[in-house]
C-alpha cells in the first residue's frame, strides 16, 4: 500500500515527530511505501487567500504547494494525520492544509447542504497526543467533540473509511520515559494492526 503521512508540530524534538517517524518506519518494515509531510519544516502556507478561496478552481488547482498535496492524498491508498491537540484542535499549520487540500471538487461537493466526499476508497489513520487525561476529556464531553470535528466531520465526510483514532495522553514536558517509549511502541502497534 502506498501511505502518506502527515504530521504537524514545531519542534523536530517532540514526541509528535518521534511517533511521526516510529510509525512511518513500521510501515516501511511492513513492505509499505510511504511519504511524510512535515508540514512545519516544508513551510507549507496554511493560509486560505481571497484569491484562492475565489478562484472558482476546482481545489484551488491554481496554487502549485495545493495541486501538489492533492496528488500526494490522489496517490495514496490511506492517509495519517499525526498532531497534538492544542485547545482540542488540530496546530494551526494542519488547519490551514485541510481547508487547501481538502477542498470543495478535489475531497468533496455539496448541494443543499449534504456533503458527498469524494476520496471514498481510501483509508485513514488519525494519531493524535495531548496532556489532558483522555479519560477528563471523556467525562467533560470534550473527547466527543474531538472526534465529531476531527473523525466525522472532516475524514469520514470527505469519504475516508476511519480505521482507527489513536490518542496519547498526559503527554507533559515531565513525562517518565518509560511512557513515551510505550507511546512509540503503540504507534508501531497501529501500523502492524491495520496494515500486516
Amino acid at each position: 500500500m502506498r501511505h502518506l503521512v502527515i504530521v504537524a508540530h514545531p519542534a523536530e524534538d517532540s514526541l509528535t515527530m518521534r511517533v511521526a517517524h516510529t510509525y512511518a518506519a513500521e510501515l516501511e518494515r511492513l513492505n509499505h511505501t510511504q511519504r511524510t509531510c512535515d508540514l512545519y519544516r516544508m513551510g507549507f502556507n496554511p493560509v486560505l487567500g481571497k484569491e484562492e478561496l475565489l478562484s472558482g478552481a476546482p481545489g484551488h488547482l491554481a496554487c502549485a504547494d495545493v495541486v501538489s498535496a492533492q496528488k500526494d492524498i490522489s496517490r495514496a491508498d490511506a492517509l495519517t494525520l499525526i498532531y497534538p491537540l492544542w485547545w482540542l484542535s488540530m496546530p494551526a499549520i494542519l488547519k490551514g492544509y485541510v481547508d487547501r487540500v481538502f477542498a470543495r471538487g478535489f475531497a468533496y461537493e455539496s448541494e443543499n447542504g449534504v456533503v458527498r466526499g469524494l476520496l471514498a476508497g481510501k483509508k485513514a489513520v488519525l494519531i493524535t497526543l495531548s496532556g489532558a487525561p483522555l479519560p477528563l476529556l471523556v467525562k467533560s464531553g470534550n473527547w466527543n467533540a474531538v472526534q465529531t470535528l476531527q473523525d466525522t466531520h472532516i475524514l469520514r465526510a470527505v469519504g475516508f473509511e476511519l480505521l482507527e483514532h489513536l490518542h496519547f495522553d498526559s503527554v507533559v514536558p515531565q513525562m517518565a520515559n518509560e511512557i513515551g517509549a510505550a507511546h512509540l511502541q503503540s504507534a508501531k502497534l497501529c501500523a502492524q494492526t491495520h496494515f500486516s
